[in-house]
């Protein structure tokens, strides 16, 4: 199965919907397939300027990796020089701090990551979950 534009869509008002219902502050939502492309991207009124690549980095390194980005923080806390390394081989494209979601399908394959940027890195994941089992997918933070 791949990650279509419309789940894609879906997936960013159902985060975006889940921001508002939590009070969070404006977030910027970005949505890649299995390969790190872009497949859409939404930025809420109000968000601070350059969300959209802390949102994409977030998704980006999740797919890089092949976890989380609460699970990349994690790592980044006990293998620093890794990280730092990762970073500089995917172009300063990683952002270690939660809100970087793997997208599963029904059978387990990665078909995509979410990045969520805005409010705290919890919420941003909360966030960018919420959405992805709203899409009857399995998100994976760690």
């Amino acid at each position: 199965m791949n990650l279509t534009l419309a789940s894609a869509q879906s997936i960013i008002a159902d985060a975006l919907a889940a921001g508002a219902q939590h009070g969070f502050k404006p977030l910027t939502v970005v949505v890649l397939d299995a390969g790190g492309h872009l497949l859409a991207a939404a930025r809420q009124d109000g968000a601070s300027n350059n969300r959209f690549e802390i949102a994409q980095g977030k998704a980006y390194g999740a797919l890089a990796l092949g976890m989380g980005s609460r699970a990349i923080m994690e790592r980044a806390e006990q293998q620093a020089y890794f990280i730092a390394a990762a970073t500089a081989a995917l172009g300063g494209r990683l952002i270690p701090v939660p809100g970087g979601v793997l997208v599963r399908d029904q059978d387990g394959s990665v078909i995509g990551a979410v990045g969520i940027s805005g409010d705290s890195s919890d919420n941003d994941e909360t966030a960018a979950t919420t959405a992805i089992e709203a899409a009857g997918l399995t998100a994976q933070v760690s």
